[in-house]
Parts: C-alpha cells; sequence; structure tokens
C-alpha cells in the first residue's frame, strides 16, 4: 500500500520549514527525525498486528463470536493456555507471542518508568488526554474514534475511565512483568480490541484508506505510547514534577513494553532516546491535514464536559465533580495548541490552570524531598496510587472496566 496522502510529510510549510533551519542553525540539531525513520514511520501507518487479527477473524468475528471467544480467553489467562485444548491455533500463536519476553527488554528500566507513572498518577491521564485532543484535527486519528464511539459523546468518560483502569494495573510495582496480573490480562483485551475496532472501522464506507492507510495503526499507537511518556516529562514540569533525563528513558522503555502487549511493534523506528522520541512528535505535527471534520470536533468537545457535575450530585460529591471537570479544563488549556484549540468550542480553562499552578509548589516540594529520601518517594508513590484509585471507583460509580471487543460501530 503507498503512503497515505493525509499525512503531508516530508512536504513541510513554509513557516515549518523556516523553523526547522532555525532551530537547526542555533541547536546544531535537526528537530525532525532522519529519512529512514520518517519512511518507517510512513510505512506504520498502513501496518497492523497480524497475529492478533488472525486470531480475531477466526473467533471473534468467525463462527465462535465474542461472548465464546472471550471466555476461552479469559480461561487461558487463568489456567494457562494449555489448559484449553480447544483453543485454535491462531490463539495459540497470540498467548506465546503476548508471553515471549522480548530481548531489548531491561525489567530495572521498566520498573523505573512504572515508578514514574505511579509519581504522575492521574497528572498522566490528564495531560495525556489533552495532548490527545489536539490530535482530533487528523482524520486518520480521530474518525476510527467517532465510529467506534470510544471517546465520542457520552461515552467519552466511559471510556476514559476504562483506559485510566489500565494505567493504574500495568503501573502497579512489579505487575506489568508478573505473569497473569491484571494489567497484563487487561493488556491483552486492549489489544484485541484494538484489533477488532481496526477490522470495522477499515470495511466502513467513512473511511479512506488511500487517504489515511490502516485504522489504528502502528504509527498511530506509537504516537499515543509517547504521548503517555516523554509528552507528560516534559509537560509536567511547570506543575511540580521533575522527571529527571534517566527517568525519561526509563519511562519511554516502560511505555515501549507496555505497547508491546498490546500490539505495538514499530521495530527499527520505536525511539530509543527521548530527543529521537521528540523528533517523532514534530513530524506528525508538522505532517498535519487539519482533515477530522466533525469527527474531531464530537471527539474534543465531548471530553471535558463529560466530567461536569451530574444531576445527581450534591454537596461535596458536587464539589468532587466540578473540581475534577475545571482540572480537566485547565489540563486541556495548557497543553493543546493554542492555534488548534481556537478551533472548538471549550469549557474556561482558567479556572483549572490557576488550580493546577496553586497546588504545584507542594508537588515541587515533594519531588524535592523524595530526591534525598527513598522512603519519601515510596510513600509519595503509594498514595498517589491510591488516591488515582480512589477517584477512579468514585468517577465510575462501581462499574468495572469491560474492554469489550466486537462491538458494533455506532454509524
Amino acid at each position: 500500500m503507498s503512503a497515505p496522502t493525509a499525512f503531508r510529510y516530508p512536504q513541510l510549510s513554509r513557516r515549518r520549514a523556516r523553523l526547522r533551519t532555525a532551530v537547526h542553525r542555533v541547536t546544531g540539531v535537526d528537530p525532525l527525525p532522519s529519512d529512514d525513520v520518517a519512511q518507517a514511520f510512513i510505512a506504520g501507518l498502513t501496518a497492523g498486528d497480524p497475529v492478533a487479527e488472525r486470531f480475531v477473524a477466526e473467533t471473534y468475528h468467525g463462527e465462535l463470536g465474542a461472548r465464546k471467544a472471550r471466555e476461552l480467553v479469559e480461561r487461558a489467562q487463568r489456567d494457562g493456555i494449555d489448559a484449553v485444548p480447544e483453543a485454535p491455533e491462531s490463539m495459540r500463536a497470540l498467548f506465546e507471542e503476548f508471553e515471549q519476553l522480548p530481548d531489548w527488554v531491561d525489567p530495572d528500566l521498566v520498573e523505573q518508568g512504572a515508578a514514574v507513572w505511579r509519581r504522575w498518577a492521574y497528572a498522566l491521564g490528564a495531560l495525556g488526554n489533552a495532548g490527545t485532543n489536539d490530535t482530533y484535527t487528523e482524520g486518520w486519528l480521530a474518525v476510527p474514534l467517532s465510529l467506534s464511539g470510544g471517546y465520542a459523546g457520552q461515552r467519552a468518560l466511559h471510556r476514559y475511565l476504562e483506559t485510566s483502569r489500565w494505567w493504574i494495573e500495568v503501573c502497579r510495582p512489579g505487575a506489568i512483568l508478573t505473569p497473569g496480573s491484571l494489567g497484563r490480562n487487561i493488556s491483552l483485551h486492549v489489544r484485541i480490541m484494538h484489533v477488532s475496532v481496526r477490522d470495522r472501522v477499515k470495511q466502513h464506507p467513512e473511511w479512506d484508506a488511500e487517504r489515511w492507510g490502516l485504522p489504528i495503526s502502528q504509527s498511530a499507537m506509537l504516537l499515543t505510547l509517547l504521548g503517555g511518556s516523554v509528552a507528560p516529562a516534559l509537560g509536567l514540569y511547570p506543575l511540580g514534577h521533575l522527571t529527571s533525563p534517566q527517568e525519561m528513558r526509563a519511562v519511554l522503555h516502560f511505555n515501549r513494553y507496555c505497547g508491546y502487549l498490546v500490539g505495538v511493534r514499530c521495530d527499527g523506528y520505536f525511539p530509543e532516546t527521548v530527543a529521537d522520541a521528540w523528533r517523532i512528535l514534530f513530524m506528525a505535527d508538522a505532517a498535519r491535514s487539519y482533515d477530522s471534520g466533525g469527527s474531531g470536533t464530537e471527539l474534543v468537545e465531548s471530553f471535558v464536559p463529560a466530567f461536569e457535575p451530574a444531576v445527581q450530585h450534591r454537596g461535596l460529591a458536587r464539589l468532587r465533580a466540578e473540581y475534577h471537570y475545571r482540572v480537566q479544563a485547565g489540563y486541556l488549556g495548557l497543553y493543546m495548541l493554542p492555534w488548534n484549540r481556537r478551533r472548538y468550542r471549550l469549557p474556561s480553562a482558567v479556572p483549572g490552570i490557576v488550580l493546577l499552578l496553586a497546588r504545584s509548589p507542594v508537588i515541587l516540594a515533594l519531588e524535592l524531598a523524595r530526591r534525598m529520601s527513598a522512603t519519601v518517594d515510596e510513600r509519595w508513590q503509594r498514595a498517589n496510587l491510591r488516591r488515582w484509585e480512589a477517584w477512579l471507583r468514585w468517577q465510575s460509580d462501581g462499574k468495572a472496566a469491560a474492554f469489550e471487543a466486537a462491538v458494533p460501530l455506532r454509524r
């Protein structure tokens, strides 16, 4: 398949070409990736997950059906694949690949990266989704989410809460490398869900493969991983989170392994350094087509309003909901590019930004203290994780995350 026409790179606009030249002249560093990496990324816009796709086609989308296929997966996760004699060969291949630890994994670095997520906690999701909202100008990112309904309309908060559950489970101490952990089990269901949505979207008449490539492609998923690693590592600095260069490398490595579990490979172009990660982000920004239309508008304008206090909220519950609504709006105001933000009707970001800046000295003090005391660091991580999970329970109102595959598209 040829390169998707909507990804306009390396045809830089005049303004971006001047910026690239200026940065290179002043710093001696090219802010954009090498041609080899750029071409690999563009090729990744049409690449999927063949191992999982074969399994989903045979089971979830085949005669077995989604319910029975999920039961097989859950039984294999609980008892082991050998305890499921009726498992098809495609399922065994999926489990074999999933359980294989890649040669590039450094377990110590993975755990260091998970600790970074525990320090960021709630801020990780809030900033990450603000950055994701900024990318909804692009049809190749927005249309699959709009068609599946994941982050659109009334389901926006529900999907965010499901994703928050995954974030929490994979960053628990030791969880991501422990066979049978809830974080790993959820990761496999996320991978299956992505494959199911990909198959349905690519057959939908609204999907333009020549223009956008493959839905939820390898490169699209890579951008999500960078949005959960190097982007918050830099973006949270003004709010008091002082992530060191070593911690940035660790969280990038942790995200790479999280991505591996949900089907992201990007072999040969997954960035090894923080600088290389930013080059890919800058390239994706430079390649924008601003072609998501109504799909992008719906996604952006659905997210923050989903946190507004509900009719049933009263007293302290209403204050709590109002706080999170304002904070989420504040993150969007800080981390969505102003010229993109102006495209949409969004709640005022000012109250939320004031709240975020007001608490930043406390976070800064804790950051300095945890560098002087491992005990402070450990207690802060535990407290952050506990508060994050308490918020999730409250916001979810007791509803469990499902990560359902093979759900019909909304239109």
